[in-house]
C-alpha cells in the first residue's frame, strides 16, 4: 500500500479572487484584494491524532508589496521552497535545526534526517531569499516597452472597447500627451521612464493654457492609458490615479425666461424652421442634442407615440412621443426607414456626417439666434432642456407633493435614480421659494 503523504501541496491565498481573471477585475475589486492579506497555506499530519491539520498562515512580509506581481512572485517563490523544504522532511512538530544546517551550509551535504527545532517561518523564509536569489541571478532582463509602442498599443486597442464619439475626444487627448513628450524630447525613452513628476509637469501646462475641467479629462483619460498597460503587465502600477483631481467648476447652461423662449421660437419659425423641430425635440421630448442626431425614421413609432433612443446610459431608451410634438411631425410614411430622422435641411434627407459633426452643425445654426438675441456663451441648446424641466416641474408642483412631482418628472426625464435627479433639479434652480416678505416684516 501507498504511503499517506505527512503534508498537502502549500497554497497561495490571494484575497480570495481568481488571480488568472486578475485583469478582468475592476479597479475597485483589485484595491479590495491588495488591502487583504495575501500568504502561503499548507496542512500538516498531527502526531496525536494522525490528521492533517491546518498551519498558521506564512506571510513573511509579503504584504508590504503594493502590487498583484510583486505579491504573487514572492508568494510563488515561497510555496516553491516551502514545497521544497517539505520533500526534505521538514516537520513543523520535530526540531528541524540539523536540515537548516544541511540546506544552508557552505558546503554540499547529504540531508539528515532532522532532530533540532525550528520553526516553518524562519526556514521558510531563508529558502525564498535563497531561491529568488537564484531566480533573479537566472531571469533574463524583461523586454521594455517604448513610449512610442505603449501609446501605439493603448489606441488600437481602445478603439475597440469605446464608442465612437468616446474614442475620439481620448485620442485626441492621448495625441496632445504624445506631442508634448516629444517636444520636451521624453519620447525615445521606454515608459517606465515617464514618472508621475512628468505627468504632472504636462498637466499643470494643460491648466495653464485651457482650464481645471480639460486638466481633469486629460488626467482620467491618461489614467486609463496606464490602467490598460498595467492590465498588460507592461508597467508596474498605476501611478496617475494617485494624481488629484481639481475642482472646477463648469459652464451651465442657463434656463431661457419666458421672454427670451418666445422670441427664439419666432425667430426659428421664420428663419429656420427645420432648426426650429429639432429644437421641440430637446424641449417636448427632454432629449440631448446628439440623441436627437442618432434617431432614425424607424425610431419614431408614430402610431404607437413612442420614441427609440440610443442613449448614453444604456443600449435603447424608450420614450413617449407627447401630443403637442407629434402635432409638429410631417408625414414620415413614405421616407426610407433606416434614413436618420434629421437631415441637415430636411426631415429623412441623406447626410454623410458624423454623429458630432451634426450636433455641432445644428449648434452653430443655433448660435445666430442668440447672436440675434445678445446671447452669451452661457446660453445653448441644452438650456431648453432645463427650461422645460423646470416647466414641468413647476406645473407638477402645482397639484402634487415635491417627492410625487419628482416621481413623475422622472419617468420622463430619464434619469435612473431619484438622487441625480434631485442634484440636476438643484443645479438648475427648478424650485423656488414663495415670497417670504411677510416673514421680514
Amino acid at each position: 500500500m501507498p504511503m499517506k503523504l505527512n503534508y498537502s501541496e502549500p497554497k497561495i491565498y490571494t484575497g480570495g479572487v481568481d488571480i488568472s481573471s486578475w485583469s478582468k477585475l475592476s479597479l475597485k475589486e483589485k484595491k479590495a484584494a491588495l488591502q487583504k492579506p495575501w500568504y502561503v497555506y499548507f496542512s500538516y499530519r498531527d502526531p496525536k491524532t494522525n490528521t492533517l491539520k491546518r498551519q498558521p498562515n506564512i506571510k513573511a512580509g509579503v504584504n508590504k508589496l503594493k502590487t498583484k506581481r510583486e505579491r504573487y512572485s514572492f508568494l510563488r517563490t515561497m510555496q516553491k521552497a516551502l514545497l521544497q523544504l517539505l520533500e526534505y522532511g521538514f516537520n513543523p512538530y520535530e526540531d528541524n535545526s540539523a536540515l537548516e544546517a544541511s540546506i544552508f551550509s557552505p558546503e554540499t551535504k547529504p540531508l539528515k534526517k532532522p532532530d533540532v527545532r525550528i520553526s516553518t517561518i524562519e526556514v521558510s523564509e531563508e529558502i525564498v531569499k535563497v531561491e529568488l536569489k537564484k531566480e533573479n541571478s537566472n531571469k533574463e532582463e524583461p523586454i521594455k516597452t517604448t513610449i512610442k509602442d505603449a501609446i501605439k498599443l493603448t489606441l488600437d486597442l481602445k478603439v475597440n472597447m469605446m464608442n465612437k464619439n468616446s474614442f475620439v475626444q481620448f485620442n485626441s487627448r492621448i495625441k496632445l500627451f504624445e506631442k508634448w513628450l516629444q517636444k520636451k524630447g521624453y519620447y525615445e525613452n521606454f515608459i517606465d521612464f515617464i514618472s508621475k513628476r512628468i505627468v504632472v509637469d504636462y498637466l499643470n501646462d494643460v491648466l495653464i493654457r485651457t482650464s481645471a475641467r480639460n486638466r481633469n479629462n486629460s488626467r482620467t483619460d491618461i489614467a486609463s492609458m496606464y490602467q490598460l498597460l498595467e492590465d498588460n503587465e507592461i508597467i508596474e502600477h498605476n501611478f496617475v490615479r494617485k494624481i488629484s483631481v481639481l475642482k472646477s467648476t463648469p459652464i451651465r447652461n442657463k434656463t431661457y425666461t419666458p421672454k427670451q423662449e418666445k422670441a427664439i421660437n419666432e425667430y426659428l419659425q421664420k428663419n429656420d424652421p427645420h432648426l426650429f423641430l429639432f429644437t421641440k425635440f430637446i424641449s417636448y421630448s427632454i432629449l440631448r442634442p446628439i440623441e436627437i442626431c442618432r434617431l432614425k425614421v424607424e425610431d419614431v413609432d408614430v402610431e404607437d407615440k413612442k420614441l427609440y433612443i440610443k442613449a448614453k446610459n444604456k443600449p435603447v431608451q424608450i420614450k413617449i412621443i407627447p401630443e403637442i410634438l407629434l402635432n409638429l411631425l410631417p408625414d414620415l410614411s413614405k421616407l426610407d426607414p433606416k434614413a436618420f430622422l434629421f437631415g441637415r435641411y430636411e426631415i429623412g434627407a441623406s447626410w454623410e456626417a458624423e454623429e458630432t459633426n451634426k450636433r455641432n452643425e445644428f449648434s452653430a445654426r443655433f448660435k445666430k439666434v442668440k447672436d440675434h438675441l445678445n446671447l452669451g456663451q452661457e446660453y445653448g441648446m441644452y438650456g431648453l432642456k432645463h427650461t422645460y424641466m423646470t416647466k414641468l416641474y413647476r406645473k407638477f408642483r402645482e397639484t402634487m407633493s415635491s417627492h410625487e412631482a419628482k416621481g413623475k418628472l422622472m419617468t420622463i426625464s430619464g434619469h435612473s435614480t431619484m438622487v441625480a435627479l434631485e442634484k440636476y433639479l438643484r443645479d438648475i434652480d427648478a424650485e423656488l421659494p414663495q415670497d417670504y416678505s411677510s416673514f421680514l416684516k
